[in-house]
């Protein structure tokens, strides 16, 4: 379900970073009780239409965009630890710091981390864990779907560790792969962890359905 158009409102900012990256919030029709900060934003910025059409706590998203350039190994390296450490760096910078301090400054929105969660889809997907599991006093919960191979559960996870959604697909084996590894790992080290599994294969619209599953089951209603 979706409502269309949206109760809500979308506001873009475009950052220094990278020579002009933009970010879109989608401001949620009532004061928000909770707020997602997502990778791939051109894409999760749009799902806020999926939280009207359910009974969910009024929360924001704000997704930073992905890097224009075509090159996929581009988008890897900014969103996976292992590929390029420098730039790596730079962007979660970008992402962690420029983008949160513009919406605490935009919208007053500062939220605890049992109210914020760190989202993304497929490499994004990556960010998403890195960021969780390098932020948990920020983030307090990770949403991830259908994560690429290139960042890995580390040998010693770090404490504390944050709450996390992971789904993949069944007909996506190499991401079901990715996500139930995940999955186990952050079991082993005591974290709360739901791992769902869904027929589809690697796309958005499985991605957008389990959405509001991941809010209801991070903030509650």
């Amino acid at each position: 379900m979706r409502i269309d158009p949206i109760a809500g409102e979308l506001v873009t900012e475009t950052f220094e970073y990278d020579g002009g990256r933009q970010a879109t919030v989608y401001v949620p029709p009532d004061p928000p009780e909770a707020v997602v900060f997502a990778g791939d934003g051109q894409l999760i910025s749009q799902w806020g239409g999926y939280l009207e059409a359910v009974d969910v706590p009024h929360t924001m998203i704000v997704g930073a965009y992905r890097t224009a350039d075509e090159d996929e190994m581009a988008r890897i390296k900014e969103y996976s630890p292992p590929f390029d450490e420098e730039r790596f760096a730079a962007h979660e910078r970008f992402f962690v710091e420029d983008v949160r301090s513009w919406v605490r400054s935009r919208f007053g929105v500062a939220l605890p981390a049992e109210r914020t969660a760190v989202c993304g889809v497929s490499a994004s997907g990556e960010l998403a864990l890195a960021m969780g599991l390098r932020h948990p006093d920020i983030y307090g919960a990770v949403f991830s779907a259908s994560p690429g191979g290139g960042y890995r559960p580390p040998a010693v996870m770090p404490n504390p560790l944050p709450r996390t959604y992971l789904v993949a697909g069944t007909l996506e084996p190499f991401f079901l792969e990715n996500a139930t590894r995940w999955a186990d790992a952050l079991r082993d080290a005591g974290a709360d962890v739901v791992m769902t599994e869904r027929v589809g294969t690697h796309g958005d619209p499985f991605w957008q359905a389990e959405f509001p599953l991941m809010v209801a089951w991070a903030f509650g209603r």
